[in-house]
């Protein structure tokens, strides 16, 4: 597949995700990424699995699935209202055919716990999304915390990523071995202030494995030029929970899942910035295999 292809194809899932709350036809997204509506509709099916429609009324439900577990100031009907759903029979069955609960049912189950959901298959072969506790009780992810990071918040200054775009977690290191093999000959790992760099525009709490948006890339405070696959964007100054770990691959769940927990024991709320990570080696040459790494929630 071309990249200049796949490049705006990836321009289109950030204005569909900054845009959720607005027209989001086939008619207007065609006219704004310059394609005909025929020819967008085969190519965003053919880089995302999925069609235009289907895609954006999933990343509506999936944000007020957000809401209805963080927001509990909002009514279900304000939170149908904000992402376009004219009324509450729609919204209703569009959300429970995706989570397999009705939003009623989904805010109480989820509301005030620290729970996640996942994807099951039922008898009837149909997939369909529960709520589990986490395999650690809430109490070991705290302790485990206290051992394993250094947790400070920090005001994250204003920087450049020179990123590509990863769907779904199967083909990740791939993604890192591109971004690396780009980033080599123009000697940016080099540098004291750039790091290797993971965005996640969707959260494995709502969102399927193969269906997450990620950006994989260089994060730095120089000026940087892109070409070829690799795309520019600005992550803005902002203050943010940062959790120091050293840790194996296998761990990144439970660390996420300790901070999210301090975060709402401590009393912040994430801001709509997007959580990120911030890799300070090489885990292939750690004599332990294991990542130095720093996670990041951006709070308000």
């Amino acid at each position: 597949m071309q990249e200049e292809y796949i490049k705006r194809i990836s321009k289109i899932l950030t204005f569909i995700d900054e845009n959720l709350d607005t027209d989001l036809s086939l008619q207007t997204i065609s006219k704004m990424a310059f394609y005909s509506p025929f020819h967008l509709h085969r190519l965003f099916k053919a880089i995302t699995n999925e069609t235009l429609s289907s895609y954006v009324t999933r990343k509506r439900i999936e944000r007020t699935a957000m809401m209805l577990i963080h927001d509990k100031e909002f009514s279900i009907a304000e939170i149908s209202g904000k992402y376009g759903f004219k009324n509450d029979s729609t919204f209703s069955r569009t959300f429970k055919k995706i989570y397999g609960q009705s939003p009623t049912e989904f805010r109480r189950s989820n509301l005030g716990n620290f729970s996640k959901i996942s994807k099951v298959h039922s008898n009837n072969g149909k997939a369909n999304y529960i709520t589990e506790e986490y395999l650690c009780n809430i109490d070991s992810l705290k302790n485990w915390l206290k051992i394993n990071a250094k947790v400070k918040i920090t005001e994250m200054p204003k920087k450049n990523l020179a990123y590509v775009t990863q769907i779904g977690t199967n083909g990740i290191e791939g993604s890192f071995q591109r971004i690396v093999k780009w980033a080599t000959p123009r000697e940016l790992l080099t540098r004291s202030d750039s790091n290797i760099c993971r965005v996640f525009h969707d959260s494995f709490k709502i969102t399927d494995g193969d269906k997450i948006r990620m950006s994989i890339g260089i994060l730095t405070s120089h000026e940087i030029k892109v070409d070829g696959y690799v795309e520019l964007t600005t992550m803005e100054r902002g203050k943010s929970i940062v959790g120091n770990f050293v840790i194996e691959p296998k761990e990144f769940e439970k660390s996420w899942n300790s901070l999210f927990i301090w975060m709402n024991e401590n009393g912040y709320k994430k801001a709509e910035r997007y959580p990120y990570e911030i890799f300070h080696n090489n885990f292939n040459e750690h004599p332990e295999n294991k990542c130095i790494v720093d996670l990041h929630i951006p709070i308000a």
